[in-house]
């Protein structure tokens, strides 16, 4: 498949990406191009939201009718009051996101999130869940009747940083079998596509952990560009995804463009400090956070 490069060249362009390392963790940004707000901290102008199908106590759909487009009669997604500030809840109460207006590509993203104390359904009393989707493109609902095609990096106790590949979405990620099962990230390991489309799955566990305790904030930072990103974690490289794309009925083209979305998934999270700034490269000093 011409799209997809042989796993000899991949293993060199990984290689040519390390080499990088000892360079000035800067370069790569736009020149005179600083830090876009995307959250105002007083509302959620500038995002959409969308909820999935409602369901009951057991996280079952009711029905295969979405809630729909900036429908919220729950109020799943408001702005609080977090001490002197303003923050974004998500109470999880319902499956959807919140969806930027506009689409990216190129570009580094950062946030911070908390978990609050609720969660909802299928999730209750389970390991808290949402997370960040980003290149979301197509229909709203195309994953679980709540998300649209997407890369997730993957917000959830404990596992914050992973991949899933949504409704389509896949990547080629350097990885190793994990003794019981499934695959993690690993720089030296074989370059996989994880797709749900394939043996391997559409998920690829992260490697080590930087993870705050439950009820503190976390910093996440998201490096796009090309069809390359990088998933950080409080400053920790969770792992690096290469070949971005996306498969229609066995057809595979670049995903590496789209909307970014953040998941309401049945747990209460609070998010803030949300903003992006353009990249015209992977900055070199990304990789020096990595374990050995």
């Amino acid at each position: 498949m011409k799209y997809r490069l042989c796993l000899a060249v991949a293993g060199l362009s990984f290689l040519a990406i390390l080499a990088f390392t000892g360079r000035d963790f800067g370069r790569g940004y736009g020149r005179g191009k600083g830090w876009v707000s995307l959250f105002d901290g007083k509302d959620l102008s500038g995002w959409d939201t969308y909820l999935g199908p409602e369901t009951d106590s057991d996280g079952k759909k009711i029905s295969d009718q979405p809630v729909g487009l900036n429908k919220d009669p729950q109020h799943v997604f408001s702005v609080v009051a977090d001490g002197q500030e303003k923050v974004i809840r998500i109470s999880g109460e319902g499956v959807g996101a919140l969806t930027t207006k506009k689409e990216y590509s190129d570009y580094h993203l950062q946030l911070q999130f908390k978990w609050g104390v609720l969660t909802w359904g299928a999730k209750k009393n389970k390991k808290k869940d949402s997370g960040l989707l980003y290149h979301s493109v197509g229909p709203y609902g195309a994953d679980f009747g709540a998300w649209m095609r997407s890369h997730e990096f993957q917000v959830q106790e404990e596992d914050v940083g992973e991949y899933w590949g949504c409704a389509g979405g896949m990547a080629d990620i350097p990885a190793a079998k994990r003794p019981d099962s499934g695959y993690v990230y690993d720089p030296a390991g074989q370059l996989i596509t994880f797709s749900v489309y394939n043996a391997f799955g559409r998920h690829c566990y992260k490697r080590g952990d930087a993870e705050h305790p439950t009820g503190e904030w976390n910093t996440l930072d998201l490096y796009c560009h090309g069809d390359t990103s990088v998933h950080v974690v409080n400053g920790k490289v969770m792992m690096v995804l290469y070949h971005l794309a996306q498969s229609d009925n066995g057809k595979v083209s670049p995903l590496t463009r789209g909307r970014i979305q953040v998941q309401s998934e049945g747990a209460e999270v609070f998010y803030k400090a949300i903003k992006i700034r353009p990249l015209t490269g992977i900055p070199a000093g990304i990789l020096t956070s990595n374990d050995k």
